[in-house]
């Protein structure tokens, strides 16, 4: 399957508090790319909190969510799981596990104050966890001529153009990092900038985090 050209999840493992009519509430989150990690996710918070009254748990795996799990946890059916997998879904995250944890503070919130607290504490989560979007870019290896490295360079700069290392022997090889989906426009680009006088070879796709400008 083609991998999508852009996705958002979290950049990173994160957990928040918050507390609701005396009960706390830990929101947290992990990106996973399997169902794996995500079971061994939601099994570690569990192990973790093994004396919370609940580790309520939703992930979503997949461009086109081909893989959603939810668990209640002992909460009254459709209170806690669902609602954290609709925050998912809502802000449009994949790959993306999350427990939210209750420890139960003595007042009874009611299913409507359930759906509520459970929703808070995704939300949290996956402010502690941080939401990005990654973009997908095609590795485009250019070969060249030492006189002509400046002026690429410059180009490269110009134009926005993400770059990783560049290898020095006797050529030079400056490895570009266009958008996947722009990348023939950029190779055809490249070929006008340097005359014809490069060789481009193409690499693996890798996904990147959107620059923030």
């Amino acid at each position: 399957m083609d991998k999508p050209e852009r996705y958002r999840t979290v950049k990173q493992e994160g957990v928040k508090e918050i507390v609701i009519k005396k009960s706390r509430f830990l929101g947290h989150v992990m990106p996973v790319q399997t169902e794996e990690e995500a079971i061994a996710f939601i099994e570690r918070i569990k192990k973790q909190h093994w004396n919370a009254t609940h580790n309520c748990s939703a992930y979503l795996i997949g461009s086109r969510g081909e893989i959603q799990r939810q668990s209640d946890d002992g909460e009254p059916s459709g209170t806690a799981g669902k609602p954290i997998l609709e925050v998912i879904k809502n802000q449009q995250l994949q790959d993306v596990a999350i427990v939210v944890t209750r420890y139960f503070g003595g007042i009874m919130l009611g299913a409507g104050g359930l759906i509520r607290a459970y929703t808070d504490g995704a939300v949290a989560a996956i402010e502690a966890g941080e939401a990005i979007t990654r973009i997908l870019h095609q590795e485009v290896a250019v070969e060249l001529d030492y006189t002509w490295l400046g002026k690429v360079e410059n180009e490269l700069r110009n134009r926005g153009i993400r770059t990783a290392e560049t290898d020095f022997t006797d050529k030079v090889i400056v490895n570009c990092l266009p958008v996947a989906s722009e990348a023939e426009a950029f190779k055809a680009w490249i070929t006008d900038v340097t005359q014809g006088q490069s060789v481009i070879t193409e690499g693996e796709q890798r996904y990147f985090i959107e620059a923030a400008f």
